[in-house]
């Protein structure tokens, strides 16, 4: 095994989990899931049925990954933020997975901590949320985006510095 799974975490069968990666405390790995190389899931991560998370993605303390989520290289979840994949739940009339709504969490993008990212919508590449957002659209790639309903505050760079970061960074602020 090339990857590090600590024994209170379960790995359903049918997972591909690739070199590098950890998989902490009290984590559930479920059927079809599809892990790159070098992720880090922090203590009681969720994965549910067939997300494909991409290389180098950190995944904080309590997220759960709900069917329908798809996550590219190098995203980063902050502790308790949560994804949903269903815009009417009802427990008595469940819809399976053919009901869900897909999300896309691009290349890059930061999801702090307690956001909520309500289904059907894309982060785009190098996106900032912040903490405690409520992302009911798009976001654009690069956006730092903030409050409920989450709107646009921003733009960061590569790094997740903003131009007034930059600005006094460099000593021109």
């Amino acid at each position: 095994m090339d990857y590090f799974v600590h024994e209170s975490s379960y790995i359903d069968e049918c997972v591909e989990i690739g070199r590098g990666t950890k998989i902490w405390h009290f984590c559930h790995i479920q059927k079809g899931v599809r892990i790159g190389k070098n992720c880090s899931f922090g203590q009681n991560v969720n994965i549910s049925n067939n997300v494909k998370i991409g290389n180098g993605v950190k995944v904080q303390n309590n997220v759960s990954i709900y069917e329908g989520v798809e996550l590219e290289d190098y995203v980063f979840c902050g502790p308790s933020m949560v994804f949903t994949n269903d815009l009417t739940p009802r427990a008595k009339y469940p819809k399976g997975a053919a009901g869900y709504k897909k999300t896309l969490v691009k290349e890059g993008a930061s999801i702090g901590a307690n956001a909520t990212i309500v289904c059907g919508h894309t982060i785009g590449r190098g996106a900032m949320v912040a903490a405690g957002a409520v992302v009911t659209k798009d976001v654009p790639d690069y956006a730092l985006v903030a409050g409920i309903p989450a709107k646009q505050i921003g733009w960061v760079d590569e790094y997740g510095c903003s131009s007034s970061d930059r600005e006094g960074i460099n000593g021109n602020g």
